[in-house]
């Protein structure tokens, strides 16, 4: 998944954006109301998790302004609010669940992965190219009767590729969606996950799905190279 935190509590919010990365989630964040407000009114997320009380903008009035616009990326509230009313009035702002501070991480990620399976048609959930299959709720890849164990990274990088097969995919596109990167680090950290990506999905079958296009970037595709 693609999750933006909105979290001030700068301890609390990187200990989401860690712990949601270590599970293979993408997991970006915003500091107050205002910069939260506009990287998910601009940006592409499967799931919101909002802190409600927030600096420059609360909670409510971002969930509020992003649904006046149209915007339906499902929110997960997180709140030191925590009585009967207070809950109501966050769903009622617009928001799809609501975890009540303190909160165990296991519970949060298995709200927020069921806010992201109700997306239905927004974004598939298993991707096929060719023989090759990914699921991203359940971590499984296989190519034909073969299951594949990839590290965390591998998973984040085969998943972004069979999002766009077909498509080239540049190196800036693989640093921001995979690493999180805003800049290139001038290292060769992509070309090494490529590499051992490579080696499991394609080493020993016959048909190649992963291709390096000279000059461009990569992409995954069933046919020849």
């Amino acid at each position: 998944m693609r999750l933006l935190i909105i979290e001030d509590d700068r301890e609390s919010a990187d200990y989401l954006v860690k712990a949601f990365r270590e599970v293979g989630h993408v997991a970006e964040l915003a500091g107050d109301g205002e910069e939260g407000l506009a990287l998910a009114d601009g940006g592409d997320y499967d799931v919101l998790v909002i802190d409600r009380m927030l600096p420059k903008r609360d909670g409510l009035s971002v969930i509020g302004s992003l649904r006046d616009k149209g915007n339906r990326t499902p929110v997960l509230i997180l709140s030191a609010l925590g009585q009967v009313d207070d809950r109501i009035k966050g769903l009622r702002a617009g928001g799809d669940d609501y975890l009540p501070k303190p909160y165990s991480f296991a519970e949060l990620l298995a709200r927020v992965e069921v806010l992201s399976r109700r997306q239905g048609g927004r974004e598939e959930t298993v991707y096929r190219v060719g023989d090759l299959e990914l699921d991203r709720l359940s971590h499984r890849v296989a190519r034909g009767e073969e299951e594949l164990t990839l590290q965390p990274r591998e998973f984040r990088l085969l998943e972004y590729l069979m999002k766009h097969a077909g498509q080239v995919v540049t190196r800036t596109m693989l640093l921001e969606n995979v690493w999180d990167y805003h800049f290139d680090p001038q290292t060769n950290v992509i070309d090494v996950h490529i590499s051992r990506l490579r080696s499991k999905i394609d080493k020993g079958f016959e048909r190649p799905l992963l291709h390096t296009i000279r000059g461009a970037g990569y992409m995954i595709r069933d046919g020849v190279r």
